[in-house]
């Protein structure tokens, strides 16, 4: 009864991210445990290290490994990166809540708030029925985007399709850019199939599952019009893929000397792939141009949407700021979306969340080129962008990292997949009164 009663008094303090926190660092540590038995790996020279990093990079949905999934891990070894994903993907606690709800059992009241909280969900949502609608949903998609790889990876005759199927599959849908092929998928880059059913995946778990919640409850249950968020999101996401995609069919001189629907779909997937933070390539990142790499970085950056399973800043912060530098060359005192007025504190979080997300990406990058030489700012910068949106592309220096700089890297993907705001606010987060004071208001130039 005392560990049950510690239990319920940890998930009752006011500190949601402190809770989120450790909750993924228990994931991790749970992970790491079980990657470093004997019985998980093919190989038994596995450093505990490297062990920590690619478990981080599962819960984390990132996809940067050190070393090879396939050559290194058994399909014991392969199941528990995959379960970790999941876990790492749908979000913390949202499977235990979803086994209760199940048994015929209630949320308690913390443990609704800390759903609430962790999905950013807006009040007029019931939580328990979001789970149900997240789980189910999930499970549907990863299952038919299974089935449909297996037929694909079938008629390419590839050994060992069903399990193959299975794991790009929850992987995609997790937006984690793990791949059990060491090239990821740039052996399928002229498979219309594999790319449309990948890049399919990738897109429904990033949009996010406020948007699977609003269209069946307001379009097809109540008939009524889906919300501004969802909205914003479908927007948001079709404008910066395309554009992405736009300029790399272009301008990328890898992509441009290929056949036109090669061109079309290699551009596309990897401006999707780089939105969505699912960290797949079907083109080597190594040879891309300094254009490609900015491009690509400013949509990592930005990332996927609320509530989904994938990283960055999210669509709706990106969406905001643009809304609050529109209203402000205007001149108005009020930010408008669709004929709607975004809140205050909406704009504050979006603001706060940028500013966090710049200074970690600065401070990663900043004691990484502090420990080496060995690679250029650009390769750097990449890396730790890929990081930091938990997304998995790399120009090919993850495996020479040297220890510290691994350890550098499992940091930025962990607060990139609690976010840097709420990181920040887990560790520091502690005067429940410091809002409350007021200082004499003075103007700033």
């Amino acid at each position: 009864m005392k560990s049950v009663n510690v239990v319920e008094k940890f998930l009752k303090s006011k500190n949601h991210n402190r809770i989120i926190l450790l909750g993924y660092l228990s994931y991790i540590l749970i992970g790491t445990f079980l990657l470093c038995l004997p019985f998980f790996k093919k190989v038994p020279s596995i450093g505990f290290l490297d062990n920590f990093f690619i478990a981080t990079s599962a819960v984390s949905t990132t996809g940067l490994t050190t070393i090879s999934i396939a050559d290194n891990y058994n399909f014991f070894g392969q199941m528990i990166l995959i379960i970790l994903i999941q876990l790492g993907g749908l979000g913390y606690m949202t499977l235990g809540s979803f086994i209760i709800l199940s048994l015929g059992g209630r949320l308690s009241l913390s443990r609704e708030k800390i759903q609430k909280y962790v999905f950013c969900l807006p009040d007029h949502i019931t939580i328990t029925k979001f789970i149900r609608i997240l789980v189910y949903y999930s499970f549907v998609v990863e299952l038919i985007g299974a089935l449909l790889l297996y037929i694909f990876f079938k008629m390419e005759h590839l050994p060992n399709s069903l399990w193959n199927a299975v794991f790009h599959s929850v992987s995609a849908f997790c937006t984690s850019g793990f791949s059990l092929y060491n090239n990821s998928f740039e052996s399928f880059s002229r498979n219309i199939g594999v790319n449309i059913t990948i890049a399919t995946l990738c897109i429904l778990g990033a949009i996010g599952f406020v948007i699977v919640y609003d269209i069946w409850n307001n379009r097809i249950k109540s008939k009524k019009r889906i919300s501004l968020t969802s909205k914003i999101i479908l927007w948001s996401t079709f404008i910066l893929i395309m554009s992405g995609a736009i300029v790399l069919f272009f301008f990328e001189p890898s992509i441009v000397g290929k056949s036109f629907v090669e061109r079309l779909l290699t551009s596309f997937f990897q401006s999707m792939t780089a939105l969505t933070t699912s960290g797949f390539n079907t083109i080597p990142i190594s040879t891309l141009s300094v254009l490609s790499y900015f491009i690509i970085t400013i949509l990592m950056i930005v990332g996927a949407s609320p509530s989904g399973t994938g990283g960055g800043i999210k669509t709706t912060t990106f969406t905001a700021l643009l809304g609050v530098m529109k209203s402000s060359l205007a001149g108005e005192k009020d930010v408008k979306f669709l004929n709607r007025t975004i809140p205050n504190e909406r704009l504050w979080l979006a603001v706060s969340t940028l500013c966090f997300y710049l200074l970690a990406l600065f401070l990663s990058t900043f004691f990484i080129l502090l420990q080496t030489n060995r690679f250029n700012i650009q390769q750097v910068i990449f890396e730790v962008a890929s990081a930091l949106g938990t997304v998995g592309l790399s120009t090919g220096i993850t495996p020479g990292l040297n220890h510290i700089e691994k350890i550098i890297i499992i940091i930025t993907m962990f607060i990139g997949r609690i976010g840097p705001l709420s990181f920040g606010m887990a560790l520091f987060l502690g005067n429940e009164n410091a809002g409350r004071i007021k200082y004499p208001e003075e103007d700033l130039a």
